[in-house]
């Protein structure tokens, strides 16, 4: 019985992690491309094809939308190099660090 909640614990930690970059960074990626067309205004943001005024707010959203994005996709490229170089990335700090295993 142990067995069966020892699975079930690291199949719901793999779940949380799947949707959490399966879904998730692709959702911010979109939020910041929306954001983007919001700061460019003009016909890039109203379906019609009217006029809106451009907002510098939206450009400074999708600049942190796609800072979050590209933080997602470094850390995960550094999680599988740093396993084949028989090192694992540490979160014990608030920031990530490289340890041996």
């Amino acid at each position: 019985m142990e067995n069966i909640g020892f699975a079930l614990e690291g199949a719901w930690q793999v779940l949380l992690i799947g949707l959490l970059l399966g879904a998730g960074l692709p959702a911010v990626f979109a939020l910041g491309i929306r954001s983007l067309a919001h700061g460019a205004g003009g016909a890039a943001e109203t379906v019609q094809g009217g006029h809106a005024a451009p907002h510098p707010v939206g450009r400074l959203g999708a600049a942190v939308c796609f800072a979050v994005v590209l933080a997602g996709v470094a850390l995960g490229i550094t999680i599988v190099v740093a396993s084949g170089f028989g090192k694992e990335v540490s979160f014990e700090n608030v920031v990530p660090s490289l340890v041996d295993k």
